[in-house]
């Protein structure tokens, strides 16, 4: 299992918690410090859509001009933004078997994929 986030993310945080307290193991990915590629940018595309991978509720987001904003408006327009800002990344993401399988953290959801 790969928990995929940024380590002083408050939601990164709680599922962090969660997968401790339930007995997990699992490796962590700070795409902060690692990065991340557009092959695995297409694949979180693939299992959750472009739309939900890019956090356009998030600070890095919406400190873009609504011009900018605008722009990013395709799957290959988000790739290339979200390979230089990876804190736009809706967080986390959680791939078991190299799959992804979680996107963001909701309790019920993690009990009911993981469990």
């Amino acid at each position: 299992m790969k928990l995929y986030g940024i380590p002083n993310c408050n939601t990164v945080k709680k599922a962090q918690d969660w997968l401790k307290q339930n007995g997990f193991d699992f490796e962590f990915h700070d795409f902060k410090k690692k990065g991340v590629t557009a092959e695995k940018l297409n694949e979180w595309f693939d299992a959750f859509g472009w739309e939900k991978v890019i956090n356009k509720a998030g600070l890095t987001f919406k400190k873009l001009s609504k011009e900018e904003q605008e722009t990013i408006n395709s799957p290959a327009k988000v790739i290339s933004y979200l390979v230089e800002n990876t804190s736009a990344i809706k967080r986390p993401i959680v791939e078991v078997g190299g799959k992804a399988v979680l996107l963001g953290f909701k309790e019920d959801d993690y009990q009911s994929r993981l469990k």
